[in-house]
């Protein structure tokens, strides 16, 4: 019985790859990537595709482009590989151009169009990128694995002061995408900026301007690829924050029109709220898509005292200051308004949630009636402040939105044409089809298709586009109509001359 020839392959050059790369460890499957090359197409996907100039559809690549893209991907995912097992750009030189390693065929490919130096230039953009690529992301021995670096981040989410609106928005934010890894898996992730929307119980226009000014700057968050057409957006979460390496930025203007005071008159004051929080996002994660949450009810400062309260009941209005990441101002505004919904109670100076304050969205206080289900009480309170119904509004929305998308997506992807060619005295010569804008409605059959005005069949090659404008012949031609209308007339035009 003979061996495979992919292992007999791995088995011919394992002598000079552990040679070249004696002191890293490498996992089986950088070892499969680097000998064989990327057999499952698992860095083909996008490769062969790209995003128009419209910013919204999706055309084919050339085929040249489409395998110097992929062979990027392959190149960059080895030199992830070698540099997170603490290889050098030497060692990822020589795995790359040694003739018999198939991962190294992009490599190889440029040595021999633009040379050597070219290529080592390319190896060392590439090298510099993974490097930086390697040191803020990390890699997960297994699932349980990935679970712990998971709580880690919580806890530090959840051990962060977010001030201002901005800021508390943004925590909404951030826990959708906590929400969306911890399903995934993982820190990387897959969620489009409509989905994340319906998660935090927010507006697209909002999320958008927590993730330029808040998750990004301060590091928490990093977008490795814009989605489109079907696909959401790739994210990451960053688990440095999760160990305290990330530096807050502040979230004020960073112009201000004040002059500082003087230190020396000792005219500095302390922040009203402390440098750590305590609050329990799981509560922030399940209450903060509810109607009664919006940015016109109760709002992000209740979400933040809720979720305060649950983790610590009994505290005073000083300490939900530092818990809550609220100024006191807004403390005492919001605890007054959840009072008068009976969601909150006080005794003395201290306060706590009500005992069925929060059943019916699956956490359950310790003194809670089990005959009591207290979530109308949410829909109530979204009622008397105007917002019931707009998270259910919303997610029509955006499903309309999605269909009008996807229409659009299909009619471009019908805009084709095919060119019949003739030779006439020794030349090419394009004729011209009828557009389909021209064509009689008898040629129309009911099921899209083009009547043969000859056979009264319908014609096996021509089909009308959703548009009423375009015929979809062959997915070879990408053209658009309008480009599709300046051939029609140029080929119209040399068809004349010729004629």
């Amino acid at each position: 019985m003979t061996d495979h020839p992919q292992h007999a392959l791995s088995q011919r050059n394992s002598t000079a790859f552990r040679g070249s790369i004696s002191h890293a460890r490498l996992p089986s499957a950088a070892t499969d990537l680097i000998l064989l090359g990327d057999l499952t197409g698992r860095y083909a996907t996008g490769s062969y595709s790209r995003l128009a100039s419209d910013g919204r559809s999706v055309i084919p690549r050339g085929d040249r482009q489409g395998a110097a893209e992929h062979g990027h991907r392959i190149t960059a995912a080895i030199a992830c590989h070698v540099a997170r097992a603490g290889g050098s750009i030497d060692q990822l030189t020589q795995l790359l151009l040694h003739p018999d390693h198939e991962g190294g065929r992009h490599a190889r490919g440029i040595v021999l169009r633009s040379g050597q130096t070219r290529a080592l230039d390319y190896l060392r953009r590439v090298w510099n990128s993974a490097s930086a690529t390697v040191g803020t992301t990390l890699a997960l021995e297994s699932r349980h694995h990935a679970y712990e670096v998971l709580a880690a981040l919580r806890d530090r989410i959840e051990t962060t002061p977010w001030r201002g609106e901005r800021g508390r928005t943004a925590l909404r934010v951030l826990r959708a995408h906590l929400n969306f890894a911890e399903s995934a898996g993982g820190l990387l992730h897959h969620a489009s900026e409509r989905q994340t929307a319906e998660e935090a119980g927010i507006s697209r226009t909002t999320l958008r301007a927590v993730y330029e000014t808040v998750l990004k700057p301060q590091g928490w968050l990093r977008r490795l690829r814009v989605g489109h057409g079907r696909e959401g957006s790739t994210w990451y979460l960053n688990h440095a924050s999760a160990c305290g390496r990330s530096r807050p930025v502040p979230l004020s203007h960073f112009r201000s029109t004040q002059f500082p005071p003087d230190p020396a008159l000792e005219e500095w004051t302390t922040p009203e709220t402390a440098t750590t929080a305590d609050i329990d996002s799981t509560v922030l994660a399940r209450l903060m898509g509810h109607d009664a949450f919006a940015h016109h009810a109760l709002g992000s400062t209740a979400l933040m005292i809720i979720s305060a309260l649950h983790q610590r009941p009994h505290q005073t209005v000083g300490e939900l200051v530092g818990t809550a990441s609220v100024s006191r101002a807004n403390t005492y505004r919001t605890l007054q308004r959840l009072a008068d919904h009976g969601l909150v109670q006080h005794t003395g100076e201290t306060w706590t949630l009500a005992p069925q304050a929060l059943e019916g969205f699956g956490i359950r206080l310790p003194d809670a009636l089990n005959g009591h289900t207290p979530a109308q009480g949410w829909d109530k309170v979204a009622e008397h402040h105007g917002t019931r119904g707009i998270a259910a509004r919303r997610k029509a929305l955006h499903t309309a939105e999605r269909a009008a998308y996807q229409q659009a997506l299909d009619r471009l992807a019908e805009h084709r044409s095919r060119a019949v060619v003739i030779v006439r005295d020794g030349r090419q010569v394009l004729v011209p089809m009828p557009r389909p804008d021209e064509i009689p409605p008898a040629w129309h059959a009911p099921d899209g298709r083009v009547l043969d005005p000859g056979t009264g069949r319908p014609a096996a090659d021509w089909r009308v586009a959703t548009d009423g404008r375009l015929i979809l012949i062959t997915p070879a031609d990408q053209r658009s109509y309008d480009e599709l209308a300046a051939a029609h007339a140029e080929a119209l035009s040399e068809w004349e001359s010729v004629a």
